[in-house]
């Protein structure tokens, strides 16, 4: 599994950095989209929520504990963030990333 490792401490690493990551990375790297242009365009037509609230920017940063609620062609589904990865990982890998709350299939 690719996750991130914890902040080393040195001096001028960017505080907290390590704990966020961009939304659209993350939609991509935990394999919910094939590319960044793809989670940009579901982001920015209002596809995406984080904790309830509509993002429509994707460099909106998030963190492990939030929840993304994701309106997909195939589906819906609302997942709990556990961890963020550093790298594009394979599917088994990326899904320990995150806690299924919801999926549902579109009728």
């Amino acid at each position: 599994m690719a996750a991130r490792k914890p902040s080393s401490g040195r001096q001028g690493d960017e505080s907290g950095d390590d704990e966020r990551q961009r939304l659209d990375k993350f939609l991509v790297y935990a394999r919910f989209v094939k590319t960044r242009t793809l989670a940009a365009e579901l982001i920015q037509r209002g596809r995406v929520r984080l904790n309830g609230q509509r993002v429509s920017k994707p460099d909106r940063k998030i963190v492990p504990g939030d929840v993304l609620t994701l309106t997909l062609p195939h589906a819906t589904e609302v997942v709990r963030l556990l961890d963020l990865p550093e790298k594009r990982g394979s599917a088994h890998d990326m899904a320990e990333l995150y806690e299924r709350l919801s999926s549902e299939k579109p009728r």
